[in-house]
């Protein structure tokens, strides 16, 4: 994993909070910071409250990427993509996280927590955060994405 994306900012309502601590800690064994976003119970919440906040470090650079996840992944990513800046992937298998960074440069990996073995999705954030944007034929397409 490369630590030149540190902090990773980390979001979840309460479907996704166990994972998202999973997360946190193999992030951390690996050397990569986090910021994390809430929400910080299993106590039932609303993905809005934390995937705002996030999404808007994503944007300013605060963090140069993002994981998110709740129940489905669907909710959270919904909100997270009603952000210019953002291009959140929802991603249950490894390669649909390759595919989302290397063709759609996404800036925030989501999870489907209530979908997902947490080896899968240890599995899911090492190929998100190891795979590059390839670019080329692909920039054209991102920069058609944001609506004007």
């Amino acid at each position: 994993m490369e630590n030149n994306l540190s902090p990773v900012a980390l979001c979840s309502d309460h479907a996704g909070y166990e994972l998202k601590s999973i997360i946190e800690g193999y992030l951390a064994s690996n050397g990569i910071a986090v910021k994390d976003f809430g929400t910080n119970s299993a106590d039932s919440c609303d993905y809005p409250d934390f995937a705002h906040p996030a999404a808007l470090a994503v944007e300013s650079g605060e963090c140069p990427i993002g994981i998110a996840m709740c129940g489905t992944g669907n909710g959270i990513s919904m909100t997270l993509n009603k952000h210019q800046g953002i291009r959140a992937a929802l991603c249950w298998a490894p390669e649909l996280a390759k595919l989302a960074r290397e063709h759609n440069n996404a800036n925030v990996l989501v999870l489907p927590a209530r979908f997902i073995d947490p080896v899968v999705a240890l599995n899911i954030v090492d190929t998100f955060l190891s795979t590059p944007f390839e670019g080329g034929r692909h920039e054209r397409r991102i920069e058609k994405i944001p609506a004007k």
